[in-house]
């Protein structure tokens, strides 16, 4: 079973309000979501199978964040290593404080060279 995620950018995450609909949304659509919230740059990746990756990232966009950005569309997921990584058993929501914090969890879901080009860090990867 091909798993997907997909990475979008706002300019920040503050709102209680519309992070609660997100991981109301998660649930929903049974996915996995990290955010980086606080100040700039608010920061969303998410990961399940497809439908529910593109159903989660349709609620973000009708949320209308500032400087919405979907840096990454929804496509397979592609590992860095060759360890096996499974999801979260249930769907979840967990934030990020830094953005540095975000990249060490990138690097854990052996998707960190993908997340960095989705965020202009590096050339583009194979999927964007």
């Amino acid at each position: 079973m091909t798993l997907f995620n997909a990475l979008i950018r706002t300019h920040h995450i503050t709102s209680r309000k519309k992070i609660t609909k997100l991981t109301q949304a998660a649930k929903l659509h049974d996915v996995f979501v990290l955010l980086r919230s606080g100040g700039p740059p608010g920061i969303m990746y998410v990961e399940g199978h497809e439908t529910g990756v593109r159903g989660w990232v349709e609620v973000v966009a009708n949320l209308r964040y500032k400087d919405y950005q979907l840096a990454a569309r929804p496509g397979p997921v592609v590992r860095e290593g060759i360890t096996a990584y499974s999801l979260t058993p249930e769907s979840a929501l967990a934030e990020i404080e830094t953005v540095k914090d975000f990249g060490v969890q990138m690097q854990r879901r052996e998707v960190y060279e993908w997340w960095r080009a989705g965020m202009g860090y590096a050339g583009p990867p194979d999927r964007l």
